[in-house]
């Protein structure tokens, strides 16, 4: 669970360079801005994909800075002081940006569409295409848009260290004032801009993130006293593999699982698709996904080892962290020198900014392509312009509405957000998997495919909302279990506190029948104050686990043996479920007409095939080889 209260630097040490800083990079925001707005806008690709006239630079600028959000900014360093390398693999999939920029960059080049649920269309059914805008619209309002607004009003408010101020005689909370600035700035130049304004504000927002990114882990390591006491310090968590029965990252889930929501994020989703959609040509589009493949090697470095090196010093006493979530802020606060301070707020704001732009913009030719065209064919290219202007703003409107909700429960919901991509994933990599690459996918097979694999997600997310809190207890019980046969002086505080949270956590989800289990725990507590090893602490653990899923099981069943399924592991079979459903109601049903199979990988034309040939040359594959060895050196290293 990620906490979003967190203090990006501490009021006291704001200085007034770098509040020039940050001016500064707002004017040149505004400069660009201002640039992109007197080129004209006449048409419908020129707002939503630049007109098709990208390069390599502002695409490959625009994905990295597009997906890096509060997500890293805030959780990816709470992470690492948490579980140190365990949620590297979602940070390493640079190698499939490269299938999006080898294999699906010519064919949605070759089938020239629009949107991703356009493709649906052509190759299933308008139905189809209707379930997966829907899916994706809602998922982009309600997920992404939602916690990246929060984190903003959080960021603001915390960096100008202000609590309230006056409105026309009214004390108002900062957080509403600024995450509400936020997401009308951020508003009015996409509106305004178009995809034009997000790609080349990326080219400014990268290099500002990644400066200050890169000066807090060469600090941090300073700090530290070099990467050998980091590694000491977080001990087996500096492994990427963990056991197949780990209650959190199992190998096998994690190494298929993290494919899964891979390949759904960088090669069918609108949000990062729409980039490559822009590129001038297929060389200018696929050089964009390889520099975007470069660039996604570096969270890890820049956003989850400075978590692990926080975690370093708080064990070496140099440091307090008040909560994992504070791991990146508290290094900010505590490592960086007068000026540098700035620059990484102006990355924090920059990420903030770019996500949240591609969200309003992905949203806007979504609503507009999929729902406007349909039933407005003759529609000009101006008035579509107009239209995906009213959409982006009335999403910017949504995402406002949505503050209160977010600001009451952000806590509960921004821990069943990070669920929500390996529930939706499933039934949308697998019809596109199925479309793409078996010409005797049916409309009907597609259709049930997603549309049941959808269905049967939201209905563990439901679960998860139910029971996710019951079954972290038990889960909570099984971490403990391990880790108190590696207890050390440095950790035995800490593992005691956690033993009395969980402690509390039975007397609250199991009032009247978990006296034995609690029982257990406390026995645990005092094995371990006697002394011992941790092994009989251990055992007694493992009892309190069976205690608790036996009770849970009783109290509720089958539905809490679903909602208690490992969620990599239940992403991997709902998308091996949804793959069954495709091909069995594929096979029952008449085959599609040659014209949905146009809309396969391989029905390319001899001269289609020879066009992307020549669009690539050896320095793309080089690169392509140097990505790959980078994640293959990476895992080995970290195995």
């Amino acid at each position: 669970m990620t906490n979003l209260s967190f203090l990006p630097v501490a009021a006291g040490d704001w200085h007034v360079l770098d509040t020039s800083i940050l001016i500064a990079f707002f004017a040149a925001m505004v400069g660009i801005i201002v640039w992109v707005l007197k080129q004209r806008e006449e048409t419908s690709q020129d707002y939503f994909l630049a007109g098709r006239k990208a390069k390599w630079l502002e695409i490959g600028s625009s994905i990295f800075s597009s997906n890096i959000g509060s997500e890293h900014l805030v959780g990816l360093a709470g992470a690492g002081f948490v579980s140190g390398m365990a949620m590297a693999h979602w940070e390493m999939h640079a190698w499939m940006i490269l299938v999006l920029g080898w294999v699906f960059v010519p064919f949605y080049d070759r089938i020239k569409i629009f949107t991703m649920p356009e493709f649906l269309e052509h190759r299933f059914s308008s139905r189809t295409r209707t379930v997966l805008s829907m899916i994706s619209l809602v998922s982009y309002i309600l997920t992404k848009v939602a916690v990246t607004v929060y984190s903003g009003g959080v960021v603001f408010g915390t960096v100008f260290g202000i609590d309230s101020i006056e409105i026309m005689g009214r004390t108002v909370d900062f957080f509403w004032v600024s995450a509400i600035g936020l997401v009308v700035i951020t508003g009015i130049y996409t509106i305004l801009g178009g995809m034009k304004a997000i790609m080349y504000t990326s080219v400014l927002q990268t290099p500002v993130l990644l400066i200050g990114s890169v000066a807090l882990l060469v600090l941090g390591l300073n700090a530290a006293g070099g990467w050998g006491n980091v590694v000491e310090a977080c001990g087996d968590n500096i492994h990427l593999i963990r056991p197949h029965d780990d209650p959190e990252f199992p190998w096998t889930g994690v190494v298929f699982g993290s494919m899964i929501i891979g390949f759904w994020y960088w090669c069918t989703d609108q949000y990062v698709v729409q980039r490559v959609l822009s590129g001038k040509n297929q060389t200018q589009a696929r050089r964009g996904a390889i520099l975007a493949g470069y660039l996604k090697l570096l969270p890890v470095f820049i956003f989850l080892i400075p978590g692990m090196i926080a975690f370093a010093l708080f064990k070496q006493g140099k440091m307090d962290v008040e909560s994992s979530d504070a791991a990146f802020a508290t290094l900010v606060s505590h490592i960086l020198p007068i000026g540098f301070r700035g620059i990484v707020v102006c990355g924090l704001l920059a990420a903030l900014m770019s996500s949240l732009a591609s969200l309003f913009n992905s949203s806007a030719a979504l609503f507009v392509g999929d729902f406007y065209k349909k039933y407005k064919p003759e529609a000009s290219e101006k008035n579509l312009v107009i239209v995906g202007r009213i959409a982006t703003g009335t999403i910017v409107l949504l995402g406002i509405l949505w503050i209160p909700v977010m600001k009451v429960f952000s806590n509960v919901l921004y821990e069943y957000l990070q669920a929500v991509q390996g529930l939706l994933a499933p039934a949308i990599a697998s019809v596109f998997i199925m479309g793409v690459f078996w010409k005797r996918t049916t409309p009907a097979g597609g259709y049930w495919g997603l549309t049941i694999g959808f269905i049967l997600g939201m209905f563990r997310l439901v679960l998860n909302v139910m029971y996710g809190a019951k079954n972290g207890v038990v889960i909570q019980a099984a971490k403990l279990k391990d880790r108190v046969l590696s207890i050390t002086a440095d950790s035995h505080i800490d593992i005691m506190g956690k033993l009395e949270t969980l402690k509390q956590g039975i007397a609250e989800h199991l009032p009247n029948a978990g006296g034995e289990a609690q029982m257990q725990v406390q026995k645990a507590i005092e094995a371990l104050k006697a002394g011992g090893d941790g092994t009989q602490a251990s055992e007694l653990l493992a009892k309190s686990e069976t205690l608790l899923s036996q009770l849970f099981v009783q109290q509720h069943g089958l539905l809490y043996r679903i909602a208690a399924i490992n969620w990599l592991h239940f992403c991997i079979i709902l998308f091996l479920l949804c793959i069954a459903i495709t091909v069995v109601v594929s096979l029952m049903t008449a085959a599609p007409t040659p014209q949905q199979q146009h809309y396969t990988y391989f029905s390319a034309t001899k001269e289609e095939r020879e066009e992307t040939r020549r669009s690539w040359n050896k320095w793309d594959i080089i690169h392509s080889a140097i990505i790959l060895g980078i994640v293959i050196a990476f895992y080995a290293y970290f195995w």
